[in-house]
């Protein structure tokens, strides 16, 4: 069940990330993510406001960081992938999984053997699921993007754990509350509020409601299961996000995508196989 709550997480985030780089595309990233948290956080106000914000206050400090770190990975990552270097962004951030997976086992987590190989092969199919360029030159500054990405997103998600265990939804509104307050401050500080119209605010929500869903799946599943397991079953996202690229934009799939896509399949159903 929590395998199955892991994974729903990663289609949400694909298909989030998906539509969040179509959105990149014609506005500013730091703009994408600012009104998309901002409106998530909207809406966990609303449910903390009928179930009470009153509670244990452990959660605070990793929400914080989550938040911090979280915000600052999805503006790279949607920066470098409105560059529509794809094939150098989506592998690379997606090797963020082996934050959370090394930090996982540090404190505790102890996968067995037959978990490692399912890790292993969903984090190899992961990457090249994402078509990855094997040959040509390099843009240095989309590398970098997905580099800073790819370490945000793994302190994000191991944060994101270690708050859940406290609080699942203060852990979620602390996020958002703390990306939101960053991208308030730059937007006074630049006297900018990014360029969204009206007519975008509907794409915005609802990409925030994809990824603010996504982070509680992920969450609930980590914090009640091994989260270095979790941990790479909800960074299967890239594989989501190929597979609508080919399927709404009618992109092809290059044959190291198609060897990708049913290596993570594997790595899955090892992972399902295997018992902590």
């Amino acid at each position: 069940m929590l395998s199955l709550l892991a994974l729903a997480s990663s289609a949400c985030w694909g298909t989030s990330d998906f539509f969040a780089g179509l959105r990149a595309r014609t506005m500013p990233a730091a703009a994408v993510v600012a009104w998309s948290q901002g409106m998530a956080l909207v809406l966990l106000t609303v449910v903390l406001s009928v179930t009470g914000f009153g509670g244990p206050t452990g959660w605070m400090v990793w929400a914080v960081a989550a938040g911090v770190a979280g915000s600052g990975a999805l503006v790279c990552f949607y920066a470098a992938l409105s560059t529509g270097t794809m094939g150098v962004v989506a592998p690379v951030a997606s090797l963020g999984v082996v934050v959370p997976v090394l930090l996982g086992i540090l404190t505790g987590d102890q996968p067995p053997v037959l978990a490692w190989v399912g890790m292993v092969v969903a984090i190899v199919g992961v990457a090249l699921a994402s078509g990855p360029e094997l040959s040509g030159g390099v843009s240095p500054r989309p590398l970098a993007l997905a580099c800073v990405a790819a370490v945000g997103f793994g302190l994000a998600l191991f944060c994101l754990d270690r708050g859940a265990r406290v609080s699942l939804l203060h852990t979620l509104w602390g996020m958002r509350a703390t990306s939101v307050s960053l991208f308030l401050v730059a937007g006074v500080v630049l006297r900018r509020a990014g360029g969204v119209r009206a007519a975008d605010l509907p794409a915005l929500g609802l990409i925030g409601a994809g990824d603010l869903v996504a982070n509680g799946l992920f969450a609930y599943a980590s914090s009640h299961g091994v989260v270095s397991i979790a941990s790479v079953l909800g960074s299967l996202y890239p594989v989501v996000t190929v597979l609508l690229a080919r399927v709404l934009l009618q992109e092809r799939l290059r044959p190291v995508q198609g060897v990708g896509v049913g290596i993570s399949v594997a790595g899955v159903v090892v992972l399902a196989l295997a018992r902590p």
